[in-house]
């Protein structure tokens, strides 16, 4: 996420920066203040931004690395008419408050000339300690020590979109976190055109509604699209009358970016072709909560068509997972801007995980692979990737022709798979409780 945000407002990993993947710290080069802010208004991975002054791997080495940072960048926050507090944040370990103070105090070489305000200081400094991942191992000094202006922090953003408070939910309403984060990875900014092609309730639309994109969708499923049937809320028997994805966003002030949603089948795109949308953000289903499903042939619908005179009824056949991203992949490649982004989830058997099995695309390029762990054999994986080549006819099976495609036929038995290792948990329980 802190990648994609990077490469949107500018700025890159520091050089000084060793990549440690498990260190809860990282040292940014951003190229101002104001882009720094702008980051931190949009990530939900970080939970704060510091301006940094110095740092090492003793007190020694910080106190050195503080004493070389040029006077002239510290004064404007040091000046007698302010006020300022030190904060101590120590990961993996938790100190006194003597410790906690004897560390502050040790700063008293830093030409602090403001009043200390523990309660609305307008400065705030931290110390940040990092003492490992490993609680069952905590070194008595850290590992490495950081001192900095703190400049600006939110996790705001999760709770006030929390799908527990939302007008509209389904069995598969996305967690609002996890939302946020998948239009962080599409890059999305103001007037972009996002667009989702498994909507359900929206979810995916209102974060990127907040970034300022212009939102739409298609979905299989009528009822869905129309607020209609039975609702998913606890207590709730049938949808209410304003139970839809426009209310979602106007619930959020919204609704100005809200295009549309329509009923329809994405494994036959409805769209007029050439380049319309900026990112594509998805959650396809994966025959869990929600059926796979696409339309019939035409065979089989003609057939529909004499039994029924309900317009939106129609014949549906199982939509196989490995059909599902070959399809989501050749319309992203085809409908993408160039740059554009696809951000979807993939649910993977844990035990058989390899990186061939993700799908590709010669038209699109793989920027990033992340894991959600779902249970001890299943997990899903955040994929995102990049338009970076035209899209010509001649693409338009190229996945089915270089043998990418058959590895990731093994999806098609997630659902077999994710519901043998439930059954097997359920015995072993069982077992347990006899004993």
């Amino acid at each position: 996420e802190i990648t994609s945000l990077l490469s949107l407002y500018g700025g890159h990993f520091s050089a000084e920066q060793e990549v440690h993947i498990n260190s809860p710290f990282w040292i940014l080069s951003i190229p101002s203040e104001e882009m720094a802010r702008g980051l931190m208004k949009r990530t939900v991975c970080a939970k704060s931004i510091f301006e940094l002054w110095g740092h090492g791997r003793s007190a020694g080495d910080l106190y050195a690395s503080l004493k070389s940072y040029p006077m002239e960048k510290m004064l404007p926050y040091l000046q007698s008419d302010s006020t300022y507090k030190v904060h101590i944040h120590t990961f993996n370990k938790t100190l006194t408050q003597a410790q906690k103070i004897k560390k502050i105090d040790a700063l008293e070489f830093l030409p602090f000339k403001g009043k200390v305000n523990l309660k609305n200081p307008e400065h705030i400094f931290w110390i940040l300690e990092d003492y490992g991942m490993d609680p069952n191992n905590v070194p008595e000094e850290p590992f490495h020590l950081y001192f900095g202006r703190w400049v600006h922090g939110q996790r705001e953003l999760i709770e006030s979109y929390s799908v527990k408070k939302r007008h509209f939910i389904g069995n598969t309403s996305m967690d609002a976190c996890l939302s946020f984060i998948m239009a962080n990875h599409g890059r999305v900014k103001p007037n972009d055109v996002v667009y989702d092609p498994f909507v359900g309730t929206g979810g995916l639309l209102i974060s990127s509604a907040h970034f300022g994109a212009y939102v739409c969708g298609t979905d299989i499923d009528y009822n869905t699209i129309h607020g209609l049937g039975k609702a998913s809320r606890k207590n709730q028997k049938w949808r209410g009358p304003d139970e839809n994805i426009r209310a979602n966003l106007r619930q959020y002030g919204l609704e100005k970016h809200y295009l549309d949603a329509l009923v329809s089948d994405s494994s036959r795109p409805i769209w007029r072709k050439g380049m319309l949308f900026d990112a594509i953000i998805t959650d396809p289903p994966y025959g869990i909560r929600e059926a796979t499903r696409r339309m019939s042939s035409q065979k089989e619908t003609a057939k529909s068509a004499e039994k029924s005179t309900e317009n939106h009824t129609f014949v549906s056949s199982s939509y196989h997972l490995s059909d599902i991203f070959f399809d989501l992949l050749k319309f992203a490649a085809e409908y993408l801007v160039m740059g554009g982004r696809l951000v979807y989830w993939l649910p993977v058997y844990r035990p058989e995980y390899t990186e061939e099995i993700v799908p590709r695309h010669p038209c699109l390029k793989l920027i990033s692979n992340c894991e959600q762990m779902l249970s001890s054999h299943t997990s899903r994986r955040l994929i995102t990737m990049e338009k970076v080549k035209e899209f010509k006819d001649q693409d338009q099976n190229s996945s089915l022709l270089d043998g990418q495609y058959m590895p990731y036929r093994g999806h098609n038995s997630f659902r077999e798979k994710y519901f043998s290792g439930v059954t097997k948990r359920i015995a072993k329980e069982e077992k347990d409780n006899q004993k």
